[in-house]
């Protein structure tokens, strides 16, 4: 229908509109401090970048994404998630050529064919970070503090973090083979999907969220016993750097994320207010991606955070903060005559720097002071005929009640001394 929109999608009304900009405000001067740049992507790539990127025996890829053939028969995807996106940017711009690592983050749509739950849509928002081109422990300790620094900024203070590591090409296949010894007996009685992935990547099947799957994983082989000497010490060296900035962590042999580009480090940050559906954060290394995409070996790291389940646990846990549509002046012109002149004076209130609105209704003298209440407005300037032929503006004072005949050549004056007081 023309007055529905598409299932999964909503729009965002002016009354909630200001938390929206509150949450990104904050995400912003976070970033700022830990010296990340913005970076802003399409929305829509070719959907060969999220094959290679993502991995085809994802979830994402093979039940999520919106893909569609373009008039040039091209196969386009809406981006499901923007990591792939950034990096398919860092090599394409040269970014490597600048200042390393890469610290970028972003905030923008996303889309999937998921279904449709409590801070969960179709069309969803992330805010995401990307770190490209440090190696090391360090940055990976670095991104999880900007996340737990821009949750505990808007008053999310209830988080458990669960970290793991899932390895790298070099010890990965130690572990698939011990994996594939633990289900083979146990493959029949798991779901199709898992049955798939068995034999293309068994990891994924620790990520199912069917609750047989989950039961028959109960036991399964750690990643975190079968760790090379690299992976090894990267994890301790991790540990010991949250530890030290005093952020508490449990590690979790069961958390691989559910995209086939990570490597090392896997991370998620969970909200316990918000039940069942309580990860507010989620992400880890993808070492590999780079190269995936075309590019020279090159590390990297990232979370994303969504915008909506932030907004939720915001709503949950009463921490909005008071969103206010008031403004300064209302101008309110009475009769036909007098328009010109009281636009004229809205447009000099607007370019001094001044919020300010007027009647566009042709509103009663009596409608007018009601509306300018609805703001609620500060000032009311009443201009008439009597006052166009005086060159005068009748002021009112809407918290006290007071009103005067100015000049009009005072009102600026005469508006910012009573906002002063």
């Amino acid at each position: 229908m023309l007055t529905t929109a598409p299932r999964g999608t909503r729009d965002i009304l002016p009354d909630t509109s200001g938390y929206w900009q509150y949450v990104e405000k904050v995400l912003r001067e976070v970033c700022r401090n830990f010296a990340y740049q913005e970076i802003r992507t399409p929305i829509f790539e070719h959907t060969e970048l999220f094959l290679r990127g993502i991995g085809e025996t994802t979830d994402i890829v093979e039940k999520e994404m919106y893909t569609f053939t373009d008039r040039g028969n091209r196969s386009i995807t809406l981006r499901p998630e923007n990591t792939a996106s950034v990096v398919r940017s860092y090599l394409e711009n040269k970014l490597y050529s600048g200042p390393q690592p890469s610290k970028l983050y972003y905030v923008g749509p996303m889309f999937r064919y998921d279904r449709p739950q409590a801070g969960r849509y179709r069309q969803f928002h992330q805010f995401g970070i990307e770190a490209i081109g440090a190696k090391g422990p360090a940055i990976d300790a670095e991104i999880i503090s900007l996340a737990v620094e821009f949750l505990n900024k808007l008053g999310l203070n209830d988080l458990k973090l669960f970290i793991n590591s899932v390895g790298c090409p070099n010890c990965r296949p130690v572990y698939r083979k011990k994996l594939q010894e633990f289900f083979q007996d146990k493959l029949t009685h798991l779901c199709s999907d898992c049955q798939s992935r068995y034999d293309r990547n068994p990891m994924r099947i620790l990520d199912c969220k069917n609750e047989k799957c989950s039961e028959l994983s109960d036991g399964a082989p750690h990643m975190v016993d079968c760790l090379c000497d690299e992976c090894s010490s990267h994890f301790t060296g991790f540990k010991e750097l949250l530890t030290a900035a005093g952020i508490s962590f449990v590690i979790n042999p069961r958390l691989v994320r559910g995209l086939d580009y990570y490597t090392k480090t896997a991370f998620e940050i969970q909200y316990a207010p918000l039940g069942a559906q309580s990860a507010v954060c989620g992400g880890g290394r993808y070492d590999g991606l780079i190269a995936e995409c075309g590019g020279q070996p090159t590390p990297g790291i990232g979370f994303a955070i969504g915008i909506e389940r932030v907004l939720l646990a915001l709503e949950k846990q009463e921490l909005f903060p008071q969103i206010t549509t008031a403004i300064d002046v209302f101008v309110a012109p009475l009769g036909i005559e007098t328009q010109a002149a009281g636009f004229q004076i809205l447009t000099d209130l607007r370019r001094a720097g001044l919020t300010a609105d007027m009647d566009f209704m042709s509103r009663s003298l009596k409608a007018q002071m009601k509306y300018a209440n609805k703001y609620p407005a500060k000032f009311v300037a009443l201009i008439g005929e009597d006052e166009l032929v005086q060159n005068k503006i009748m002021l009112k004072n809407m918290e006290t009640g007071n009103q005067e005949l100015i000049n009009k050549s005072d009102l600026l004056h005469m508006i910012i001394e009573g906002m002063e007081k």
